[in-house]
């Protein structure tokens, strides 16, 4: 009874404590995971707010596709647009500040990669904390996300069972010959010829 009280207390107090117990069998705790995104690295974003639409209190979010290779070199040649955000003045001027950005290029297995993903540009007012100030232009870039590839669908073999015959089959009927035979010959025996009146 006295060992079922203590249990009881141990467990109420990792509990409280929040403390995760210990791992299930067969999980590791402190294994990286096996992918690792690129991480911006700039600590202002290079892009600027387009000022016209900032005056009309446009706002809107641009998701570019991007490049990088396994040193984090940004391939501009590459830099799309995935998602528009509805303005075009917003989706060019993410594009044209793009190859401004900075990366450290993503891992597999703690080895660097070159990779392909999206990044999502924020246009936002931001507001002040102080009543009458004019709200500033905030662009933000949030974490690199991957791409989601479809999963690929594998040809599945078919249930039809029957087999098609792909032998060549040698016609073995015998062919009628249906072309007229040659005309005889007309030989001149000296008698009367056909047709011809008697006189």
């Amino acid at each position: 009874m006295r060992h079922g009280a203590v249990g009881l207390l141990v467990a109420a107090t990792v509990w409280a404590c929040g403390k995760a117990g210990p791992p299930p069998d067969g999980a590791a705790s402190d294994t990286p995971p096996s992918e690792e995104p690129p991480v911006a690295l700039n600590p202002a974003p290079p892009i600027q707010y387009p000022p016209r639409l900032f005056d009309q209190r446009v706002e809107g979010e641009v998701v570019l596709r991007l490049f990088i290779d396994s040193t984090g070199r940004l391939r501009p040649e590459s830099t799309k647009v995935a998602e528009s955000s509805g303005y075009s003045g917003l989706d060019s001027a993410a594009v044209a500040g793009a190859p401004r950005l900075r990366y450290a290029p993503a891992k597999r297995h703690g080895i660097t990669i070159s990779t392909l993903f999206l990044q999502p540009i924020q246009f936002r007012h931001s507001q002040s904390s102080q009543p009458g100030a004019p709200a500033a232009p905030a662009v933000t870039v949030p974490e690199p996300q991957p791409i989601t590839r479809p999963p690929v669908r594998r040809a599945t073999p078919s249930t039809d069972t029957s087999r098609r015959d792909t032998t060549m089959r040698r016609d073995t009927t015998k062919r009628r010959d249906t072309t007229p035979p040659p005309p005889k010959p007309v030989t001149d025996t000296g008698g009367p010829r056909p047709g011809a009146a008697a006189r």
